[in-house]
């Protein structure tokens, strides 16, 4: 590691000695280059002596892999097979909402919550609830405001990509995406990658409840069905790691994701691999949408999949604390990938650590 990022160094350590962190990767690219790649803590969430996080360890990292998903769709955008401004149902012609595919991009579409309620094995089913979705009533009209999809997302976004592709969302990412970059990261596990998974855990028991917000919320809505969505005994089972739950079931490495954006900063390019223009990078970066999100319940600037921050940054937080970004202004991108469920506060301290010696 570069001795210039030994504060970010010190702070890893220090999160992990004084147990508010117990199992994460954290890779940084400056420049171009990997300056940062650092793993601690433990796999097994049942013992702290429990097996050693490695750098192949792979952790469920909710919503940074909404981007990833996004990523999919913009690579057929991008060839000209998919139009940003054409209805949904002109690919998918079940579908009743009057959104367009941007709209769906952005967050808009509508349709933040799975209209029919659902048990934890519908996990599994993807046509179950890409059904449920094609014949549900919007929120609200489609482009008026934003909610984050947040269950929702990867079957809207995934289903446009296999109805225009033939593939699973999870088997063009592998094919398109993640073996081009050399990424290790995907969306329904083989058996071989489910065995080097980080169990998740609970950085406090009372963070499922605090997350759900008010029952019969639309935050409730969306994060809550189908069941099982925030309990360790779903999200750490075969049947969560080997299901396609693309707005929140990408399991990655820190370095993955960190990779990935450095691509994506690069203007679409890594390591002379090439995977999207210039331009469409551009345009899947520009914000799409800046006002309230009704489920987030904050003002958000929303991008074709990312977040979009004040200072220029894009990328995707996870409920639970994971994150990855671009920050072209400063030129680096940052992958945090945890196992600990709690809250944002330890990617700020990283953060704030490498600013300081930017």
């Amino acid at each position: 590691m570069h001795a210039r990022f030994a504060p970010v160094r010190d702070c890893f350590h220090d999160l992990l000695t004084s147990g508010r962190e117990t199992g994460a990767g954290l890779t940084i690219f400056y420049d171009g280059q990997q300056v940062v790649d650092l793993v601690g803590g433990s796999r097994s969430g049942h013992r702290p002596d429990g097996e050693t996080w490695l750098p192949e360890t792979l952790v469920n990292v909710y919503s940074v892999g909404k981007p990833v998903a996004a990523l999919c769709l913009l690579v057929l955008v991008d060839r000209g097979t998919v139009d940003l401004d054409a209805p949904v149902d002109r690919y998918w012609p079940e579908f009743r909402t009057p959104a367009t595919v941007r709209q769906v991009l952005s967050h808009t579409a509508g349709l933040p919550a799975f209209p029919v309620p659902r048990p934890a094995t519908a996990i599994a089913d993807w046509a179950l609830l890409t059904g449920d979705l094609a014949t549900a009533d919007p929120e609200w009209l489609p482009g008026s405001v934003a909610g984050e999809h947040a269950w929702t997302y990867g079957h809207l976004v995934g289903e446009l990509v296999r109805r225009v592709d033939g593939r699973s969302v999870g088997r063009f990412l592998a094919e398109e995406i993640a073996g081009p970059w050399r990424l290790d990261l995907g969306f329904g596990l083989t058996e071989a990658d489910q065995l080097r998974c980080a169990d998740l855990r609970y950085g406090d028991p009372q963070w499922p409840a605090r997350k759900l917000g008010e029952p019969g919320s639309l935050r409730a809505r969306a994060l809550g069905n189908p069941a099982g969505g925030l309990d360790l005994a779903v999200l750490n089972s075969p049947l969560w790691r080997g299901a396609e739950m693309p707005a929140v079931n990408l399991h990655a490495t820190a370095s993955s994701l960190a990779r990935l954006y450095a691509g994506l900063l690069a203007g679409g390019v890594l390591d002379g691999v090439r995977l999207v223009s210039p331009e469409l990078v551009a345009e899947a970066t520009q914000v799409q949408y800046d006002g309230p999100d009704l489920v987030l319940d904050r003002p958000v600037q929303w991008t074709l999949g990312m977040q979009r921050e004040s200072d220029g940054s894009w990328g995707m937080g996870g409920i639970g604390g994971s994150s990855a970004w671009a920050d072209p202004e400063r030129g680096y991108t940052f992958g945090y990938a945890t196992a600990h469920l709690a809250e944002h506060d330890r990617v700020d301290e990283l953060v704030e650590a490498l600013h300081s010696v930017l």
